[in-house]
Formats: structure tokens, sequence, C-alpha cells
């Protein structure tokens, strides 16, 4: 299908905003100190996702990208969030803040760096001409790096898990660009993974909820075997 000059420079422009929204829920999980606003970002985080492979997808003629877009919509900001829910006390979710090993001021700025070091590792990878690729690649690998840092900073379980969902995401916001054609199969097995992992780490959570009364990591490592 030949595109039009005029609609597919909209439409890469749309991914552009887009990536700039993924990268905007990366600072807002580094940000927020409230459990449930974490999950709220996170499913905002992979609607931006779905978005971009729509509109790639679009731009490649590729149902591949379409059927990801599908998938991630429905699986990661519906079933996903359903499933940490349902599994995890409210209580959990009601508490208001999360303590974390840096202040928001200083972790922010740590996330800035990452993100302009992520444009930098990226640059010699990136094709001469520009592509979607110089939006998605280097916002993907920031967002895999902001996941990272969320993971190490942070102090609770649930948004430490989320952190590891982030840098999924991450790394899947920058391979719609690099493999438009990616089996479908890949996709699925990738979704349905990530869907074990966080009924695993539900369940988990519940668990040690119920016989340690706490989810925060530093209180769980003085635990003893009776």
């Amino acid at each position: 299908m030949i595109i039009p000059d005029s609609l597919h420079a909209t439409v890469t422009q749309l991914n552009a905003l887009t990536g700039g929204l993924f990268l905007l829920t990366c600072f807002g999980l580094v940000a927020t100190r409230q459990i449930l606003a974490c999950l709220k970002i996170f499913i905002g985080q992979s609607v931006f996702l779905a978005g971009s492979a729509f509109f790639l997808a679009f731009l490649y003629s590729s149902w591949h990208l379409f059927a990801v877009g599908v998938i991630t919509l429905a699986g990661k900001a519906v079933i996903l969030p359903w499933l940490l829910k349902k599994l995890i006390r409210h209580d959990v979710y009601a508490r208001r803040e999360v303590s974390q090993v840096f202040n928001i001021p200083t972790s922010l700025l740590i996330a800035l760096g990452l993100a302009v070091f992520s444009f930098f590792v990226v640059r010699p990878l990136l094709p001469p001409l520009p592509s979607p690729v110089w939006i998605n690649l280097p916002m993907g690998l920031a967002g895999l790096f902001i996941g990272a840092f969320v993971i190490s900073a942070r102090r609770e379980a649930i948004p430490q898990v989320i952190g590891i969902l982030a840098m999924e995401n991450g790394a899947l916001f920058a391979g719609v660009a690099i493999a438009p054609t990616l089996s479908l199969i890949s996709e699925l097995a990738a979704a349905f993974d990530t869907l074990i992992v966080a009924l695993v780490f539900g369940l988990l959570i519940n668990r040690l909820h119920q016989h340690a009364g706490t989810t925060t990591v530093g209180n769980l490592t003085a635990l003893k075997e009776d």
C-alpha cells in the first residue's frame, strides 16, 4: 500500500508524540510514591506502547504490528492490572507512600541522565535517513534503563514488579520499530510469559503480605526462619 507523503509525515509525527508520552510515563514511575498510581502509570505506558505499534503497523503495512498492538492493549492495559489488583490485597494498594532509596528530585535527575545516555548509546546505530527507529529505539532503551532504575531504587515489592514490566515495555517499544515483521507466535509467547510473571509475582506478594504483614523488601530481608 502506497501512503501519501503528507499522511506518512502525520503518522510519523503522531508516533513521535506517542514516544514522548511513553518517556514521560517512565519519569512518572520514578516520581510517584503511591503504589496504585504506579500501576495506573504503567497502564498508560502500555496504552502508548500499543499506540506506537498501531502507527507503525500503518506505516509498514504490517498486520503483525497491528496484532502486537491489540495484544499489548488487552494484556498489559487490561488483563495484567486486573490480575495484580485481584491477587494482591486492597490494603497494600491503600498505602499512600512508597519508600525508596533516593528522594524524588534526585531520582528524576538520575532518570534524566539515563535517558540522555540512551540517546548517546543508540546514536551510532540509527539509520542515516529519518525513520521511526529514530524515535522508538532511544525511547525504548531509555524505558529499559529507567525501569531497571525503578527496580533498584524502590523498596516495595509491587513497584519493583512494575519496574520489571516497564523494562519489558521499553524493550518492546524499541523492538516494534526494529523488527516490524516479527513472528506473531513470538509476540504471543512474550505476552503469555508476561502474564505468567505477573501471576507468579502477585501470588508471591500476597503470600508474603499474609505471613509477614509487609511488602517492603528491606523488612523482608530481616525475617528469620523459625
